[in-house]
């Protein structure tokens, strides 16, 4: 194992039955890399042994479980991600270890899409500490307050 992951199918990423997105994530490489991979290892190398092997591992390896809150961030677009959402996903979204990938083949973000994530979430943060500011500088806060003490 690497990095404490597991070796298993990804099937909300996989065009198939997501052994080749499986093997992407699993050693944090692009997964049309891996596809164009098997698909070179099937027409040049071992002809029909890749094919056996693909299906071996979709009966063998585990279906990945779906991450509660979070959508499809390597397949998604770069408007259609960042769409307006309710509170509670956001925070969840600011959860997100954001990976900044510096190669092609490498997983993760690229530069300018990961800046622009950093920087919504940002935006989002100041926005809630603007709202906290405005109630505890409003009477209303004071009131309460003083209800409270009672």
């Amino acid at each position: 194992m690497r990095d404490g992951k597991q070796l298993q199918r990804d099937s909300q990423q996989g065009k198939i039955a997501g052994v080749c997105a499986g093997i992407a994530d699993y050693f944090g490489i692009e997964t049309w890399l891996v596809r164009i991979a098997t698909v070179a290892a099937t027409l040049l190398l071992a002809g029909p042994f890749v094919p056996v092997f693909y299906i071996a591992a979709w009966f063998i390896l585990d279906k990945k479980e779906p991450e509660p809150g979070l959508g499809s961030h390597r397949n998604a677009s770069f408007a259609g991600k960042h769409s307006v959402k309710g509170w509670k996903s956001d925070e969840e979204d600011d959860d997100r270890k954001i990976e900044v990938k510096s190669k092609v083949w490498q997983a993760g973000e690229p530069p300018k899409q990961a800046f622009y994530d950093i920087k919504q979430r940002f935006v989002r943060i100041e926005t809630r500490l603007r709202k906290v500011e405005t109630y505890v500088t409003s009477s209303e806060f004071q009131l309460n307050r003083e209800i409270n003490k009672l």
